[in-house]
């Protein structure tokens, strides 16, 4: 696969791409094994969500990870894995250490009864075996789904049930900074509201001691005890499901956003390969996590399928210190650094002390993900991390668009700060007014939607593919609804405004305001409650709840129990950084929560609130600015 390595030769691509992307993704997937070619490179309708790529082409991914790389990288490191811990030993496996274990772990789930098209959920660290596991469900055919090992009992049952998994792969617990946590009693929770699951694989991790349900749990290292490190890898269309990943939406029910095997792997490879400009010998590291979209391309699939060497890192950027990050680049002389504007907040709030013993010489390339970046942290990362020398790739993408749609490709194009810059090949942004008129030319500013199929495009939504259409294609015709705003400069540059539905941004990772407030009114002493997002100087948005309860408990009091439902139902993650006790919330007259005047006040932002004359009582707003917090 060749790499984009001028910029003239960038634009030269991106021509042909909108004038025959069928040539275009065809020459790309070339590069790739393929046991059958396809009859067929691209049939798409956009109304009814439907996008099939390379048909009737015959692949396995992981075929293109191990053989198609083995004869030259066979003694090459794949994966180097960091642990939680800086005292306990790395790990470093090459391609043919990673191919047996995989083929072990393969021949284990074939044992267990898992075959092509079962759903196998991973519930795990941030260990090799996490990605040996992704690997083998594909090497078989089954479909995997990751659920960030945050998620409480309640999340993950509802993963579990939404997609009728056969099989949990999870650990004893999961190191995280100074804390140990107890997984595998999440797993038996979630797994007593559910039916569906034959076996639970326990990888042993913490070694602390945890319940083992004779006939379904088995410890991980017996299941691959007598395995072969061989395993044959099941022949798949290019449209099989390989991975469902689920991402939460504007309303309560998590999406379980599906992945197929061919267009993915095409665009995961080749947008890692032309982003971060990787070269043979680079060392490359995200530190995102494989629960959630970008592990998936970024960790596990685009650098693998490259032949790369990719780092997976336990723990946190601020254990057992502030420097950590900046370490673990100086230890393996890290090339390419991915990582979320959150983390380089949170860094930066730390001042340049925690910087002053690393050289970070290694660095070649910087890159931001999961949320727009602002200016100040941009400046700061490229300024003290990036030395003013590292190119800084500001990507956009979704979990649904399954691989990185803006940004600038590294060394390549010219950088600016805080703006995602340009689309890659491939890739046709349009940018339309609330009625659905596509805004020509610079300096203007709207709704982001794609207007032509990519590779990697979502399939399906798992099991309701009507909320697919009603998602994402029936709120412009023709076009995919990203549901961001953007503002393309005088430049011809695009920023990414953030969303404009009512999901929540929160540390790169989405939270749509219903699936937080059905946790909410599950306390039994809340009547109402909304939820918005606001700006946060950490988390870019953080989460404010306004509540109405029935109860003569203290604020402080019920504030606390809402807080723990929500760590509850949903994890840590959603956790509302602001709860404001309410009287009532302002309503139109027929019933409508009128979320942008709580929003506005949830900003410190009480000027423009708007006509609040036509609701349906005005009063309860200048109650809600008294009580703000």
């Amino acid at each position: 696969m060749q790499r984009i390595k001028t910029l003239s030769e960038y634009f030269k691509k991106y021509e042909l791409s909108e004038k025959d992307p069928e040539s275009f993704w065809s020459e790309i997937a070339d590069s790739f094994t393929w046991k059958k070619k396809w009859d067929k490179v691209l049939d798409w309708d956009f109304e009814k969500a439907n996008t099939k790529w390379f048909q009737n082409a015959k692949l396995n991914i992981t075929e293109n990870i191990f053989e198609r790389n083995l004869k030259e990288r066979g003694s090459k490191t794949a994966i180097i894995w960091e642990p939680n811990d800086p005292s306990e030993p790395s790990i470093h496996l090459t391609y043919q250490e990673l191919y047996e274990e995989t083929c072990k772990f393969s021949n284990a789930l074939r044992s267990k009864g898992i075959k092509k098209g079962d759903r196998v959920i991973i519930y795990m660290p941030m260990v090799p075996e996490a990605a040996i596991a992704m690997l083998a469900c594909a090497r078989v055919g089954a479909v995997h789904s990751v659920v960030f090992a945050g998620f409480s009992s309640t999340s993950l049952a509802d993963r579990i049930n939404d997609c009728q998994a056969k099989m949990v792969l999870t650990s004893d617990g999961n190191f995280r900074g100074n804390k140990t946590i107890p997984v595998k009693s999440v797993v038996d929770e979630a797994l007593e509201k559910s039916s569906t699951i034959e076996s639970v694989i326990v990888l042993e991790r913490t070694k602390q001691t945890i319940n083992m349900f004779e006939g379904r749990d088995h410890w991980w290292h017996d299941c691959i005890k007598e395995e072969s490190n061989v395993c044959e890898a099941e022949v798949l269309d290019s449209e099989d499901m390989l991975f469902i990943l689920y991402t939460s939406g504007s309303t309560g029910k998590p999406k379980g956003v599906v992945h197929s095997s061919a267009g993915y792997m095409v665009y995961s490879a080749y947008t890692f390969l032309n982003v971060f400009q990787y070269d043979e010998n680079d060392i490359y590291w995200c530190t995102a996590d494989v629960g959630w979209i970008t592990g998936h391309s970024y960790i596990v699939y685009g650098p693998l399928l490259c032949g790369a060497t990719t780092v997976m890192f336990e723990g946190i950027p601020t254990f057992p210190n502030v420097s950590r990050f900046w370490d673990i680049v100086d230890k393996y002389k890290i090339n390419q650094f991915y990582t979320a504007p959150t983390a380089i907040r949170a860094l930066q709030a730390h001042g340049l002390d925690p910087i002053k013993n690393n050289s970070l010489e290694s660095l070649k390339v910087i890159g931001s993900v999961g949320e727009p970046i602002n200016e100040e942290a941009w400046h700061w990362y490229h300024d003290n991390i990036g030395k003013g020398n590292c190119p800084l790739v500001d990507t956009w993408w979704q979990t649904e668009t399954g691989g990185i749609m803006i940004s600038a490709l590294a060394g390549i194009t010219p950088n600016k700060p805080a703006h995602a810059s340009l689309p890659l090949p491939g890739i046709h942004p349009v940018i339309v007014d609330a009625d659905g008129n596509e805004l020509i030319g610079n300096n203007v500013q709207g709704n982001l939607c794609i207007k032509f199929p990519w590779p990697s495009i979502l399939r399906t939504t798992y099991g309701d593919h009507q909320r697919c259409i009603n998602t994402y294609f029936s709120n412009y015709k023709g076009m995919y609804f990203t549901g961001d705003g953007v503002k393309r400069d005088h430049d011809g540059y695009l920023r990414i405004l953030g969303r404009v539905d009512d999901v929540i941004n929160v540390s790169g990772h989405r939270m749509g305001t219903a699936e937080v407030e059905n946790a909410i009114n599950e306390h039994e002493e809340v009547i109402e409650s909304a939820v918005v997002g606001y700006p946060h100087n950490i988390k870019g948005e953080g989460i404010y709840a306004y509540v109405i309860v029935n109860s003569e408990s203290s604020d402080d009091i019920i504030k606390a129990e809402i807080i723990d439902v929500v760590r509850k139902v949903i994890g840590p993650i959603a956790k509302p950084d602001k709860v404001q006790i309410v009287s009532g919330l302002p309503k139109t007259r027929s019933g409508k929560i009128m979320r942008r005047i709580l929003r506005k006040i949830a900003s410190n932002d009480y000027g423009n609130l708007g006509d609040t004359s036509t609701l349906l009582n005005p009063n309860v707003v200048e109650e809600i600015i008294k009580g703000a917090n």
